[in-house]
């Protein structure tokens, strides 16, 4: 007998490739492990609930259940339903494809014991994933994640329920009318936009458009249709992503036809991380996007303090510190966003991924309405992006960043390498500190170098940080000529 798929939650949940790890026979496992964790004694005991002062939600309260438009996902999104029914605990279930910020929202208007959300992100085409939301509106805590793993069977039975006695919800309708309420509704109808949207083939590829329709706000949907394979693509909001929308935006039929302010906004698989392009077809990176929009809420009068993952830009610490505002800095993985967000007052907190929280909502990454936050910035402004971006560059100072991602199965180990004898100096650029919150971040005088293993996909992650670009791809050369063997350990 083959022994059972090992099924670990990552950063992010669990993923795997399809017809491989992710089979209905696994996520039948996970539905009953989380069957298990909502009843045991182990759950009510939780931080959460017990020292964190949430309220808890029993499993009488049942499961919310939302699928992206991956290949397969809403069929296992009923499977792992029809499990948690054969668990008596009481399912509803999303009858369209849903953005996971929606899902989580939709937690908080059931009261619900727990989420599911049938996805991906922005992983590669082939594989799904399941992420868990708790009662709370958030994704699920370490504590909890480990809890479910250890209720995991090695296998489980075929379900007994059937498809008919699920009850299919529409969820979009409460949360569109949630987002209304935290956006400038006035300023946005009035204000002489244009926005090419790019959902790229994701779960928001009926949500984000519906919203501009309501706001009266002109638009252009690019990848918006039906292709599970997202055009050959990995659905994440990053430069190398997106040619179909920076080819829009830089026709020049569009820029000399178009006399309004325009924008390109992006939101990844599951609309749960942002990325935007200015009027030039340019990117404005996630780094920048925080920034503008911390700086934003700053100007409405918002308070509260920071959260920042460790791959995030040193410009947010330039503008809480100007503003007198308190930081803290989290490993990868907005769950540890999120613990803070739900014990603390916390403004914003985000990532280099691209998402990013805020306060009034729910404490999740929500790549909608941060998309319509950057609509309210270039309104409120009445310029154009780029002029917008520059300028907050003038105030806090130039800072450029990149990523390269590296298929090394031997990420764990070069990161340890480095650990154990990091460098003085990288291409003349010397290493003044070194921080270990999250894999081995190398600190120069104007930035920073970030070597990290992923915790969703086979990758080590080189990010690097500096205030000039030429800077930037000399250190991920060396670094990359490094992680392959190219070359021997810094000196």
């Amino acid at each position: 007998m083959n022994a059972p798929t090992p099924i670990k939650f990552g950063t992010d949940g669990w993923r795997g490739v399809i017809a491989r790890e992710f089979t209905f026979a696994n996520v039948a496992r996970v539905g009953v492990g989380l069957a298990q964790f909502l009843m045991s004694k182990e759950r009510k005991a939780m931080d959460v609930y017990h020292r964190w002062g949430m309220e808890y939600h029993g499993p009488e309260r049942g499961v919310v259940i939302g699928y992206d438009t991956r290949f397969l996902s809403r069929e296992f999104a009923i499977h792992i339903g029809r499990v948690l029914q054969d668990h008596h605990i009481p399912v509803l279930i999303s009858n369209e494809t849903l953005p996971t910020p929606a899902l989580s929202y939709a937690i908080i208007q059931h009261k619900a014991a727990a989420g599911v959300m049938i996805t991906a992100s922005h992983n590669p085409p082939e594989y799904n994933g399941v992420k868990m939301k708790m009662d709370y509106g958030g994704p699920a805590t370490p504590q909890a994640t480990q809890l479910i793993e250890k209720f995991l069977p090695e296998s489980a039975d075929e379900p007994h329920s059937s498809e008919k006695e699920l009850n299919f919800v529409d969820f979009q309708k409460a949360y569109l009318e949630r987002i209304r309420e935290l956006v400038d509704v006035k300023l946005l109808r009035s204000a002489p936009l244009f926005v090419f949207a790019d959902t790229m083939y994701g779960a928001g590829r009926a949500t984000l458009p519906e919203i501009l329709e309501e706001l009266g706000i002109r638009h252009s949907l690019v990848r918006g249709g039906d292709n599970p394979r997202f055009g050959g693509k990995n659905p994440e909001p990053i430069a190398k992503n997106l040619g179909p929308l920076r080819a829009v935006i830089a026709s020049e039929k569009i820029r000399k036809k178009s006399r309004d302010l325009v924008i390109g906004v992006v939101i990844d698989g599951d609309a749960d991380r942002l990325g935007a392009m200015d009027e030039r077809g340019q990117v404005i990176d996630s780094h920048r996007c925080f920034a503008l929009i911390l700086k934003h809420l700053l100007s409405k009068g918002w308070t509260g303090k920071v959260v920042k993952s460790f791959t995030l830009s040193d410009m947010v610490d330039k503008i809480c510190v100007k503003h007198k505002i308190e930081i803290d800095e989290v490993p990868v993985g907005f769950k540890f966003t999120c613990e803070k967000m739900i014990r603390e007052d916390v403004l914003m907190g985000g990532e280099e991924s691209g998402g990013f929280g805020i306060k009034n909502h729910i404490p999740e990454r929500d790549g909608i309405l941060m998309a319509l936050l950057l609509l309210e910035i270039v309104a409120k402004a009445g310029k154009a992006p780029s002029y917008i971006v520059e300028e907050m560059m003038q105030d806090i100072g130039y800072h450029y960043y990149d990523r390269r991602d590296l298929h090394l199965e031997s990420r764990l180990e070069i990161i340890e390498r480095v650990k154990r004898k990091s460098p003085k100096q990288i291409t003349g650029f010397a290493v003044q500190k070194i921080e270990l919150l999250d894999g081995v971040k190398l600190r120069f005088p104007h930035g920073w170098l970030l070597m990290r293993a992923s915790g969703t996909e086979p990758l080590l992650r080189l990010y690097c940080e500096m205030d000039m670009p030429e800077k930037v791809k000399i250190i991920l050369d060396e670094a990359e000529r490094f992680a392959k063997g190219e070359m021997e350990l810094w000196v």
